[in-house]
């Protein structure tokens, strides 16, 4: 007999029902993923999802014994560096088909929200890379090479999905500039020219795309590098609401007709009385283009004598409300810990062209949307599917009173038929159950059991 050879880009067990339930190949062929020979793109695109789960690298594994099996290093490079594949395409697809599928297993009373964040994308040894500019990191003060990963999230509060992403260079400290000889009409030139773009210029375009692609949410969720006025109305326009933390910088908000800064509004603001004692004053007023928003100041966690702001534009929502909420932000702070210290991004292929970078962090990104998809399907008991609701209308159509009392008089019909001497035994245990319960319930037990 001869052996059945295996596939060299077999999934594993675990992440290939998530493979073809989220339709990830389909979803690839639809965003015009196609080659004229050798390796399909689909093969190539598995081959590089399932490197994480084989605990190797692309290097050691080309090293290893089944070396044979794989196709050359330069068909992945070329797969990675092509720049008509239309990556973002493909991600959005993948996402808009996680989010549906988790819709459905989300109460429509229960807030779903877009996140906007940015982290680091360091290539502090490299050189020669394609668009690389100098950035400044903001909690710590020190400069780095490499990019700005701008990126943009769904939530509903228990699965975060990424939706879509920018790599952002700069024109005042950029190092490599464009590549000469990309074609202009391809998916990777537009991807480096927004990537010369402002950040508010780039989230409006992501949430076009996502409103677009029939993504929705109820609000949108800004740290304090993005909750400025000009992005706030473009939001507003859209009739999405704004949840953001706020800087305490030149912003002036109107108070009676006044222009007033930060400190001065959380002067002006009234105490709240209540047993939450980090929440300290709220006031609704106005940024200066007359956009109406509560201001909810919460004490600092470290600085007990300091304070954070926390605007929002939903002008209905009490302050617990307004932190609740805003509290999902920090879904993407998991999300780029995950990404860079699990996922491998930024390390797992190094390469000087600008669309390795974007065609890699895409394939990261869709594996954690498959990880986020399985853990979903594990911890929600809602995705078991019909038997699930099945159950539960069997469960809410039975009166808990009822089958109290059905419970007692089983119990009476096993003592009459029994002997005298098992009889009065099953009396005085189900006298002695009875005695215990609170009185609330003993009411609805019929009087001859309670009399027994």
């Amino acid at each position: 007999m001869i052996e059945q050879n295996q596939p060299f880009d077999q999934l594993p067990n675990e992440i290939k029902p998530a493979f073809q339930e989220l339709k990830v190949i389909k979803h690839l062929n639809s965003a015009g993923f196609k080659k004229k020979f050798g390796f399909t793109c689909a093969t190539l695109f598995r081959i590089i999802f399932v490197l994480l789960f084989q605990q190797k690298n692309w290097f050691r594994l080309l090293e290893s014994q089944r070396a044979t099996n794989y196709p050359g290093k330069d068909a992945v490079y070329r797969f990675l560096n092509h720049s008509g594949y239309a990556w973002r395409r493909f991600l959005t697809l993948l996402s808009r088909e996680t989010v549906h599928r988790m819709e459905h297993l989300t109460a429509d009373t229960r807030e779903t929200a877009f996140i906007f964040d940015d982290s680091m994308f360091e290539r502090n040894r490299s050189k020669a890379v394609e668009m690389l500019a100098r950035f400044k990191d903001h909690a710590t003060g020190a400069y780095y090479k490499g990019f700005r990963m701008l990126t943009m999230g769904w939530t509903d509060g228990h699965s975060f999905v990424p939706v879509d992403f920018s790599l952002l260079s700069s024109n005042n400290s950029s190092i490599n500039g464009i590549t000469d000889g990309i074609d202009k009409r391809s998916s990777g030139y537009k991807r480096r020219k927004e990537a010369l773009q402002s950040a508010p210029v780039n989230i409006t375009a992501m949430l076009d795309r996502a409103i677009t692609a029939g993504i929705s949410a109820s609000y949108v969720l800004m740290d304090s590098w993005f909750t400025h006025a000009p992005l706030i109305q473009e939001m507003r326009d859209r009739e999405l609401h704004v949840i953001g933390m706020v800087k305490n910088d030149k912003k002036r908000y109107l108070v009676d007709g006044q222009r007033i800064c930060l400190n001065s509004l959380y002067a002006t603001a009234a105490r709240i009385e209540g047993k939450n004692r980090n929440i300290l004053r709220q006031i609704r007023t106005e940024l200066a283009p007359g956009i109406p928003v509560t201001v909810v100041f919460v004490r600092h966690r470290s600085k007990k004598k300091e304070w954070l702001a926390i605007l929002s534009t939903d002008l209905t929502l009490s302050a617990s409300d307004i932190i609740r909420i805003y509290r999902m932000r920090w879904e993407i702070e998991v999300f780029f810990k995950c990404a860079k210290s699990l996922l491998r991004l930024q390390k797992e292929f190094q390469g000087r062209s600008y669309d390795l970078h974007i065609s890699h962090t895409t394939i990261v990104f869709a594996r954690y949307i498959l990880l986020a998809w399985q853990h979903r399907q594990s911890t929600d008991q809602r995705t078991i599917g019909g038997l699930f609701y099945l159950l539960c209308d069997e469960v809410g159509t039975m009166d808990w009173v009822i089958a109290l009392q059905q419970l007692v008089e089983l119990m009476n019909e096993v003592a009459a038929k029994a002997g005298k001497r098992i009889s009065k035994l099953i009396h005085r245990q189900l006298q002695g159950w009875i005695a215990g319960l609170p009185s609330y319930i003993k009411v609805y037990l019929p009087i001859s059991s309670c009399e027994s």
